[in-house]
């Protein structure tokens, strides 16, 4: 019953996420967390941050994360194929058809449409991580984190690899 659960939690998210990891992401944290419990808030946002700092498509390894956690490598092929499959089989299935309306302007505003509702569900994801966090560590935790983090990325240009590795640094260290 574990590999169903794990298929189609990762089965939906591969289905409706269109545009990729960002737009995927709030529904792997809702299937995960919300929908089978298997993490918290916290816990999730400390995975998609390990995963944010690793190369390669963030669904899969977060896939790969949650599969093992809960079933071992069985549970990894299984939430990997889930994963990759809707987009597997539409790009196989359907490629003859995007590539002959690629350029139509009824899709490009039909991809205008669904960015409100990607940007909708990371704001809602990123206000859920922030709640957390000031449950957690505490506001001053996190106001510092936060614009150190800002001043890091924006200000001084380092890669948000280095900020995500220093952020756990800091929280292994100082909010151990």
């Amino acid at each position: 019953m574990i590999y169903w659960k794990l298929f189609l939690a990762f089965l939906i998210p591969g289905l409706v996420g269109y545009g990729g990891g960002p737009a995927s992401i709030p529904l792997v944290e809702n299937e995960v967390v919300q929908h089978y419990g298997w993490m918290t808030v916290s816990e999730f946002s400390e995975v998609l941050a390990l995963a944010n700092a690793l190369p390669g498509p963030i669904a899969t390894k977060l896939a790969g994360y949650v599969g093992y956690q809960q079933a071992g490598i069985p549970g990894v092929l299984v939430a990997e194929f889930a994963s990759v499959a809707p987009s597997l089989i539409l790009m196989l299935g359907l490629l003859g058809l995007l590539y002959k309306f690629k350029d139509s302007p009824k899709v490009k505003r039909m991809t205008l449409y669904i960015r409100p509702t990607i940007a909708v569900l990371l704001g809602i994801m990123a206000y859920s991580f922030f709640a957390e966090s000031f449950k957690g560590i505490g506001s001053w935790q996190t106001i510092f984190l936060m614009l150190a983090s800002f001043l890091l990325m924006e200000k001084w240009k380092v890669h948000p690899a280095y900020v995500i590795v220093a952020s756990l640094v800091y929280g292994g260290i100082v909010l151990a």
